[in-house]
């Protein structure tokens, strides 16, 4: 059942030229060099420390490694994270 949602919201996506992130739940990440890190469209906060950030999203979590993290803004569904970002990885799960 979940495939056939899931094919239905991609050609509806496509069909009336929609984000992708938005009908299909998935996260947005922007980043300004290696300093910033934007992630829109997460599920919560799992972990936060001045090295790691951990999200769950749709279908698993998003991690970012790296040095002196400060949460800048945490609105809702959206944060800021600065510092000096190394590593974003994708984890499904």
């Amino acid at each position: 059942m979940k495939k056939i949602k899931e094919k239905f919201m991609t050609a509806f996506t496509r069909t009336f030229d929609l984000p992708s992130e938005v009908t299909l739940e998935l996260p947005r990440i922007t980043m300004v060099g290696s300093i910033h890190a934007y992630i829109e469209n997460h599920q919560g906060l799992i972990i936060f420390t001045s090295t790691e950030l951990l999200l769950k999203v749709h279908r698993g979590h998003v991690r970012i490694k790296g040095k002196g993290f400060v949460l800048k803004t945490m609105i809702d569904k959206d944060i800021l994270l600065e510092g000096d970002i190394k590593d974003v990885t994708f984890e499904q799960s």
